[in-house]
């Protein structure tokens, strides 16, 4: 495990506000240049406006001009390491974020690959692809 990176999602998990589910998840995203951004989820009474810690990880990095991505970290209180959800998983696509490390709280963690979690992936090609 990146223990930077799961320090940060922790540490990012903390500002998640989750008031209807109770569900907090942090994330942290490591640049090609090793910059972290880091994001928590955000949720709305009209769930379809929640925002997962992941995405908004990496738009938080995006935002800041970085689009070329290493490794994306997620956390959360679960028994097992938290898996991100498809729309996360597609986002991570778009942006070639290859290796995901899912931990949970109690320290137990899985690294894996964008492909196990995501085979078939939406892709076009695209401006990232440089």
């Amino acid at each position: 495990m990146d223990k930077e990176l799961y320090v940060a999602a922790l540490a990012a998990r903390e500002n998640a506000y989750a008031p209807y589910s109770n569900f907090k998840v942090g994330a942290a995203l490591k640049t090609t240049e090793g910059r972290i951004f880091c994001g928590a989820n955000i949720e709305n009474g009209s769930y379809g406006l929640t925002s997962c810690a992941e995405r908004n990880a990496i738009f938080n990095a995006v935002s800041s001009g970085c689009t070329k991505f290493a490794t994306l970290c997620v956390v959360a209180d679960t028994a097992q390491p938290v898996r991100p959800c498809g729309a996360c998983l597609q986002v991570m696509a778009e942006f070639k974020i290859q290796e995901i490390i899912m931990t949970n709280c109690q320290g137990e963690s899985k690294r894996v690959l964008l492909s196990e979690l995501l085979p078939y992936g939406f892709q076009l090609s695209n401006k990232n692809e440089e």
